[in-house]
């Protein structure tokens, strides 16, 4: 029976981490039902030094959960419609996190596919509110502690089946550097990331640096 990762896992730069959350499994338990879906696509934020980041200007009651302890979940409300879940890294204190943005459905589906509207498979959770909803995450689950293996866990898995890209992250906000900052990971091809015009301008993902700049082929 696989095991939930532990807090270790969570505690590095969101940047460092991002990449290594590709292939991992989200498993939802919802109502009595397990629901699973594997990550195939990230954003990174660095908290106080990151102006497209939440924690940019500090704690707020929206963003509290974002600033630790590590290996908790920051879910917000975006346009006041969806919900969108960030997994809490870095040290206690800094606001860094890693945003889901897209799942390839492993478990659950015909749960999922009824939560989103009978939608074709592809389009369950390829995107964050997306899956949130197939998912059922919401506010409740704001600060939730990803490490006990209840209600909303991370799990290892098979290392992602084709190269991952780095690019520019999606929608954002800020100077110049958050606009530019490669810090969007996801797997090549994989048919479940996020539609964007962005997937076509894929970096391979060599190494991430301690400060937080991708090295690209």
């Amino acid at each position: 029976m696989p095991e939930p990762l532990p807090l270790q896992f969570y505690a590095r730069s969101a940047v460092d981490l991002a990449p290594d959350l590709l292939g991992k499994r989200l498993v939802r338990e919802l109502d009595g039902a397990l629901l699973a879906g594997r990550i195939v696509e990230v954003e990174a934020y660095l908290g106080g030094e990151d102006a497209a980041s939440h924690a940019f200007r500090g704690p707020t009651p929206r963003n509290r959960s974002m600033f630790g302890p590590p290996g908790r979940a920051y879910v917000y409300l975006i346009y006041g419609v969806h919900y969108c879940l960030n997994i809490v890294t870095g040290p206690e204190g800094d606001g860094q996190a890693v945003l889901i943005r897209a799942l390839e459905p492993l478990a659950g589906v015909e749960v999922m596919r009824a939560n989103r509207g009978r939608v074709a498979e592809r389009d369950l959770t390829n995107g964050p509110g997306k899956l949130c909803q197939a998912l059922g995450i919401d506010k409740r689950l704001d600060g939730h502690d990803l490490c006990l293996g209840v209600g909303l866990w991370l799990e290892d898995g098979p290392p992602p089946d084709g190269p991952i890209c780095a690019s520019s992250r999606v929608g954002v906000r800020g100077d110049d550097a958050a606009l530019t900052r490669p810090w969007r990971y996801f797997i090549e091809d994989n048919p479940f990331v996020s539609r964007s015009p962005l997937n076509r301008a894929c970096r391979p993902v060599i190494s991430v640096l301690s400060d937080g700049i991708s090295t690209s082929a």
